[in-house]
């Protein structure tokens, strides 16, 4: 039997004009489940001037409301102020189901406790990786565990990432689902014409952070371009740690052999992947990286660190791992060198299309949406019980949270009723290519 049709709520700091996996995978969820027949709508707090309502491909409606980012595109935790405006859009658009993403998102945990204490039933999706033993950490971990103790289901990108988040929350295992990202084959597909000569060109696209392995890169580059005289590196991106790699550049003179492009838009990605022959990724950390399907849907044998849930994204066949360290990285982009000639773009092209699709994982949500609201909604006293358990003093002060949230709905609700919100009616709009409506908007 064909899962009902759901009105779902996605959530997150992080959407669209900014870019990101994060972002990506919101709006290719969205579009896919809008494919299906459910309604979706997507809240994010303001961009620039960009404020109020919009609408995107496929009818996708987007309420950015008023908050300014505060830092790192997040918005100021407020924990109650946003009671009043996700209850209203909560109510206008008749939602059944709320989607938070990503862990450091303020507006997911705040949307999440609201939408739990209104009765809704929510879906979380955790997008990183997190450790356990620094200051920033122990603290992020705490705020999921307050989060994930009264989720009705979450979803993780890969089997590391799902370990990770049971750990470092507390959520029973029954309750995480694997459900990994996917890449957009239709918009990125091979060169017609491999890059022809001598010349091998390895090419970065990463944001220059220290999270992404930037330092890595200062040491790997030189000695790369010291063992092969015919290898050039183009890096992609923008970030802190681009002045180091500018410094590396100018220190061993490889102002011909080293081009930085600076920040690229997602619709010009394609075209800086297909001129070349190897994907260099060098992070330290990583769920699921996209960036790699991405480079491997347009033909590019990928080198990688291996961390996180990077080595469940390929077949062994399609990427060479090592460890992140600056030598065995020379060691492995030696190996995809020598592998180069086995390789052909359009065969790896087609087994991307089969191995990773959007309305795959569309489908896989959709059955976690409806194993959701399956679940039975327990009173407050039982609720309390679950905040209860994430420790001595924190649960305590969840406890806490949860009751001053309860009593601010009703005062709310008795200050504007629920029939005093307009319902916003329902429109269908035919559906559209995905992909080449994708690189409009990137271009409005």
């Amino acid at each position: 039997m064909a899962p009902e049709k759901q009105r779902i709520l996605m959530v997150s700091d992080f959407f669209y004009p900014n870019f990101g996996g994060v972002e990506n995978h919101i709006y290719y969820l969205s579009q896919c489940l809008l494919e299906l027949g459910h309604k979706v709508v997507v809240m994010t707090h303001a961009y620039g001037n960009r404020s109020g309502v919009r609408y995107m491909t496929g009818g996708l409606k987007v309420y950015y409301v008023p908050w300014r980012p505060f830092v790192m595109q997040n918005t100021l935790p407020t924990f109650y102020g946003t009671l009043p405006i996700i209850r209203t859009i909560l109510i206008r658009e008749q939602i059944s189901l709320v989607h938070g993403h990503q862990a450091f998102s303020t507006l997911c945990h705040e949307a999440l406790m609201h939408a739990r204490t209104m009765g809704y039933k929510v879906v979380f999706t955790d997008h990183s990786l997190y450790g356990f033993s620094d200051v920033g950490s122990i603290h992020m971990n705490k705020v999921l565990q307050f989060t994930l103790a009264d989720v009705t289901q979450a979803i993780c990108v890969s089997h590391t990432s799902k370990e990770n988040t049971v750990l470092r929350s507390g959520i029973p295992p029954e309750k995480v689902y694997m459900i990994p990202n996917a890449v957009d084959t239709a918009m990125f597909k091979p060169a017609e014409e491999r890059p022809g000569g001598n010349e091998i060109v390895i090419v970065v696209i990463s944001r220059l952070v220290y999270r992404k392995g930037a330092d890595l890169l200062v040491e790997v580059i030189p000695e790369v371009c010291r063992l092969y005289p015919n290898v050039r590196f183009i890096v992609g991106g923008d970030g802190p740690k681009r002045v180091r790699l500018e410094e590396m550049r100018e220190k061993h003179s490889l102002q011909d052999r080293v081009d930085m492009l600076g920040a690229v838009p997602h619709a010009s990605v394609r075209s800086v992947l297909i001129s070349g022959h190897i994907f260099l990724n060098s992070s330290l950390t990583e769920a699921f990286c996209i960036a790699i399907l991405e480079a491997a849907s347009c033909g590019l044998l990928t080198v990688s660190t291996r961390v996180g849930g990077v080595p469940e994204v390929l077949p062994e066949d399609m990427v060479v791992l090592a460890e992140p360290d600056p030598a065995d990285m020379v060691l492995a982009i030696k190996k995809a060198i020598s592998l180069l000639p086995e390789i052909d773009p359009q065969v790896m092209h087609e087994r991307m299309k089969k191995l990773y699709d959007w309305h795959d994982v569309a489908k896989r949500t959709e059955i976690v949406y409806d194993r959701a609201l399956k679940c039975p909604n327990q009173p407050l006293l039982g609720r309390l019980s679950r905040y209860l358990s994430c420790g001595s003093w924190a649960g305590k002060l969840f406890c806490l949270v949860m009751i001053i949230d309860f009593l601010l709905l009703h005062l709310l609700q008795l200050w504007q009723p629920e029939e005093d919100i307009d319902k916003v009616p329902d429109f269908v709009i035919p559906p559209v290519e995905i992909s080449s409506a994708f690189d409009q908007e990137q271009d409005d």
